[in-house]
Parts: structure tokens; C-alpha cells; sequence
């Protein structure tokens, strides 16, 4: 094992309803990377991103710096993983800094009026690399689906977890936006935190991406760079197309096409 490994699964299977939407999934993650989770519909991504955080129950083992996720209390996994879900429902009509402010909860900030010097900093960063501060003093509830996206990745970022789960953070966002989204993911990458990022978008992750890994029927298919994990025969079993391949600037290009 390396010794940046984060996180690792072992034989990870999940049943929900009675039905096997995870099986065998084994993966070891460093530190520092931007990894691309993909695959089609219904193939077990987001369950996945959920087993990783302990937020639905799993067979197997998944350790975070070699401590087992389960010998772990909710605050404590709540420090590690910042978790995005999709959708980035808000039901309070609080004011966008106050809403960043909530990433601050696990590590004791339970009023976001009264932060510490410490927990304002880190919200005022993470406004700042999520490009929100124009929303600051506005209601939550009064921004669009794509502003409010931004204002739930700073809320993940205002955590400063050493890990980073986003469920298909660019998925109400313009092509601008979805752009910022994974070069501000990119750069916590770069600043040593494991990033994984559900996506469909296959140019998003040939481009961003460090590591990919594609599921298919809930088992892990492939794994590795972006021209690795995703090869022609890997796109054309996985996901039944083919893809127009090229590199501009020094970065993959792979756009779905036939």
C-alpha cells in the first residue's frame, strides 16, 4: 500500500431493498488525487459515494487513514468526509454565509452568528474559492439552482476534510460554471485533499481527473487514468457508444459521438 493511501475498501457489497447494488468493490485512494467516479445509470456511483462516507450500511471494509470507517462516531466521520449530495436542497432562508457557515458544525461551530477566528476563516476561503461572495448577505432561497450549487460546494469546503465526496457537482451549472466547479475541485486536489467526484460527464473527467474508475451492474470494471479507465472497448462495453478522442493543450479530450 503507498503511503499517501487515504482510503481503501475491501470487498465493499451493499444491499438496499433487497436488492445487490454494490458488489466486491475493492479500491485504494491517495491523497492529493482527483478521482472521476462514472458509469451509467443505475450503476451503484452514488451508492458508492454514500458507503464511502458510512451513510448506508455496507458489508466489507473501509478504513480512512487506517482507522476502520465503522470504529468512527458520526462527528468524527462528519471531519473527514465533506459529502455533497446531489440536488443541494435548502429549505432555510438563511443568508448564503450562514449556509457555508453549517460546514463549520462538526468541528463544534453550532452558531454561525458567533464563529471563532479560526471557523470564520476557513468560511471566508471557501467562499472565496467557490466564487460566492457576491451571494454573502443574500438568502439562499432566492438564488438560482446554480448559484445555490456553489454555495453547497463552499459548505463542503468550509469542512476542510481531508476527503471530498461530490455527487454530480456540475449538474445544474452553465459550461462557465461546471468549468469553475472542477478547477476549484482540482486545486483542493492539488493542496492534498482526495477528491472523488461523481460525473457524467466523460470530458470532465478525461480532463480533471488523476484517476478514473468506471461501474458497471454495481462491480468496479475499470480503473486507472483517464485513457486508461477509459479505453475505446471499456466506453463501447460500459457505456454502448463511441467517443471522438483527441488532447488540446496538453489535456485529454474524450466527447461521446456515436
Amino acid at each position: 500500500m503507498r503511503d499517501d493511501t487515504l482510503v481503501t475498501a475491501q470487498g465493499v457489497s451493499v444491499t438496499l431493498a433487497g436488492r445487490l447494488v454494490l458488489s466486491d468493490v475493492s479500491l485504494a485512494l491517495a491523497s492529493g488525487h482527483l478521482v472521476a467516479l462514472v458509469g451509467p445509470n443505475g450503476a451503484g456511483k452514488t451508492t458508492l459515494l454514500r458507503a464511502l462516507a458510512g451513510l448506508v450500511p455496507s458489508d466489507g471494509a473501509i478504513r480512512i487513514r487506517g482507522d476502520a470507517l465503522s470504529s468512527l462516531g458520526l462527528r468524527e466521520r462528519a471531519r473527514r468526509f465533506g459529502y455533497l449530495p446531489q440536488g443541494h436542497l435548502v429549505h432555510w432562508p438563511l443568508p448564503a454565509r450562514d449556509i457555508v457557515a453549517l460546514g463549520r458544525y462538526p468541528h463544534g461551530a453550532t452558531d454561525p452568528a458567533r464563529l471563532t477566528a479560526k471557523d470564520a476563516d476557513a468560511v471566508l476561503r471557501a467562499m472565496q474559492a467557490a466564487d460566492v461572495m457576491e451571494f454573502s448577505e443574500r438568502r439562499v432561497t432566492e438564488l438560482s439552482s446554480g448559484e445555490r450549487s456553489r454555495v453547497a460546494l463552499a459548505r463542503v469546503l468550509a469542512v476542510e476534510a481531508p476527503v471530498i465526496l461530490a455527487d454530480e457537482p456540475t449538474s445544474s451549472l452553465d459550461p462557465r460554471h461546471q468549468l469553475d466547479v472542477m478547477q476549484t475541485l482540482r486545486a483542493a486536489a492539488n493542496k492534498g485533499t482526495l477528491v472523488i467526484v461523481v460525473t457524467h460527464d466523460l470530458g470532465l473527467a478525461a480532463r480533471f481527473a488523476d484517476t478514473v474508475l468506471v461501474l458497471s451492474e454495481g462491480r468496479l470494471v475499470s480503473q486507472g487514468t483517464p485513457a486508461q479507465a477509459l479505453s475505446e472497448q471499456v466506453i463501447s462495453e460500459v457505456f454502448r457508444i463511441s467517443a471522438y478522442r483527441a488532447e488540446y493543450q496538453r489535456e485529454q479530450v474524450i466527447v461521446p459521438w456515436g
